[in-house]
């Protein structure tokens, strides 16, 4: 079915097409959401670890150090660990950002544990490497005061060394008024007993949910130091779902047109076609290319040039031949009328009168000839298609041809007189009427018709003659129109070349051909017209014998 249906290829090439997009889309937001995840978890962890480098940087030993590190892992209940540089293998991105002063951050997607280094100011030697868990709201109300130590050693100036260091943090970083802030009672309350409160907003823009951590100055109650607002990890921004979309789209549309560029360069072919027939050049035939309606239409086309071409190439060959054939009798008739104008004997009157009849008589049968020809040749006639008994028909030109009384033996061979096929009974007729009288105008003694229906399904019939029969290199031009292999002896005998022609066309239509041979019997030629004798399908009759016991 798909095969031989180039819309149904588009439209399962359609469906395809969508469910890859879909996929696609679904991994690229995959990928595109971890380098995004990496670079806020990044982002978030860079100002943290420039204020606890310091933090570190400021003890005056060693011993110190450690001690300072060990206070700030109880502080954020994470464990801290002071190492050895040379035992951690650092990439070239995470090099990169710890001589920034910023954090290099690794992620267990399946332990969902990150690994936090942290590079040390004066101590390039070791390494901070903290591992988290899960950040919990401990975590966050213990940043502040890692940023209020910090602040300790610039009293006064606390506001221009947080102006300082905000380009280490991604987010804002303020001490405000504690009247600035749309703090209710309850939080103003937590605030003077010195401790830290975590703000959410609900923001309706592209932001969505963000994170405030407001925590009191020391030593000064009217101010308070406010972290944030963060935004939390938005895994569907607008920005990326636009982006997506419109990539998605993008995709479509060119595997869209991938699916129907096929058919619009064959519609293409078929109108440079068409618009080459309009300037009379019917020469040009399309390629057929699989089986499907465009391959179709490209062999209507080419069958309806083809029609066309021939059409118009038996009409002038027959306007050349009944210009031909008219021209003799038209002669004799004016000849005789001039001889009756100049004769008084009155049999000789008759006689001319006689012969004038005769020729009038050959025209109305040219004229006839020409006009079935003429009908067969422009279009599929209206066939009236039923059971005929085959018998019938050749018993009954037998009879008719015998009436005329040819001289010659015309012999039915013995055959089923019930057999039926389907058929247009004149036009059958028609068929073996011709192929009889032009076997008898040839034939030396006998002529010999039979019929039937092969083991395949085929009918036909056969008419054979004992004459000279017909040279193999001259056997398909019997059929063309005007056609005559031996001109003296078709005149004498009174044919006109259409005959054949006639069988030809009436073959064609009825779905079979003619060919010609030698008898092996009688040793002239020998006509075999055949055609489907079913030219319904079983089903088809089934439905008709329905439809007629219905009616």
């Amino acid at each position: 079915m798909f095969k031989h249906s180039i819309f149904l290829r588009i439209y399962a090439g359609l469906v395809i097409l969508v469910a890859l997009v879909a996929v696609l889309g679904y991994l690229l937001v995959q990928i595109i959401n971890y380098q995004r995840a990496q670079e806020y978890r990044e982002s978030l962890t860079d100002g943290m670890a420039y204020i606890i480098s310091e933090g570190v940087a400021r003890q005056p030993n060693e011993q110190q150090k450690q001690d300072w590190i060990s206070d700030a892992s109880d502080l954020l209940e994470l464990p801290i660990y002071y190492i050895a540089a040379d035992k951690v293998e650092l990439s070239r991105a995470e090099l990169k950002r710890i001589k920034e002063r910023r954090a290099a951050v690794r992620y267990d997607a399946e332990t969902t544990t990150a690994y936090i280094i942290m590079g040390l100011r004066n101590d390039p030697e070791h390494y901070l490497y903290i591992k988290a868990d899960e950040i919990t709201e401990r975590q966050m109300k213990a940043l502040p005061i890692f940023i209020l130590d910090y602040l300790v050693y610039f009293p006064g100036q606390e506001k221009e060394y947080l102006a300082r260091i905000q380009d280490q943090f991604s987010y804002p970083i303020d001490i405000q008024n504690i009247a600035d802030l749309p703090l209710d009672s309850e939080q103003i309350g937590r605030l003077r007993l010195d401790h830290s409160i975590i703000l959410y907003r609900d923001n309706a823009s592209v932001r969505g949910t963000t994170i405030s951590i407001i925590s009191p100055m020391p030593n000064s109650p009217s101010e308070v130091l406010v972290l944030g607002p963060v935004p939390l990890f938005n895994w569907m921004p607008f920005q990326l779902a636009a982006g997506i979309t419109l990539l998605s789209l993008f995709i479509l549309s060119l595997g869209i047109y991938g699916l129907i560029l096929p058919m619009q360069r064959k519609i293409r072919e078929v109108n440079f076609a068409l618009n080459r027939m309009k300037t009379g050049d019917l020469n040009l035939r399309l390629p057929i290319d699989g089986s499907d309606e465009m391959a179709s239409l490209a062999s209507s086309y080419n069958s309806m040039s083809d029609h066309i071409q021939r059409l118009i190439e038996a009409q002038r060959e027959l306007m050349r031949a009944v210009s031909h054939e008219l021209r003799t009798p038209v002669a004799r008739i004016r000849f005789g009328m001039e001889m009756l104008a100049e004769e008084d004997d009155y049999e000789y009157r008759i006689q001319q009168l006689d012969m004038i009849d005769k020729d009038i008589e050959a025209l109305n049968t040219l004229i006839d000839e020409i006009m079935t020809y003429a009908k067969l040749e422009q279009g599929m006639p209206s066939l009236e298609i039923k059971k005929v008994v085959l018998f019938e028909v050749l018993d009954q030109v037998v009879n008719e041809t015998d009436a005329l009384k040819t001289g010659k033996d015309i012999q039915l061979q013995t055959m089923s007189t019930s057999l039926e096929v389907d058929a247009e009974r004149r036009y059958l007729h028609r068929v073996v009427q011709n192929l009889v009288g032009n076997a008898v105008r040839y034939c030396d003694h006998k002529v010999l018709v039979s019929g039937g229906v092969t083991a395949q399904g085929v009918a036909y019939v056969c008419v054979e003659d004992d004459g000279p029969g017909i040279p193999e290199e001259d056997r398909s031009r019997v059929f063309e129109a005007f056609a005559r292999l031996d001109d003296s002896r078709t005149r004498a005998s009174g044919g006109y070349g259409l005959g054949l022609s006639i069988v030809s066309r009436i073959a064609y239509w009825f779905g079979g051909k003619i060919e010609v041979d030698q008898s092996t019997t009688l040793g002239g030629a020998r006509f075999i017209m055949s055609w489907p004798a079913q030219r319904f399908s079983k089903s088809r009759k089934k439905q008709g014998n329905k439809e007629g016991l219905e009616s």
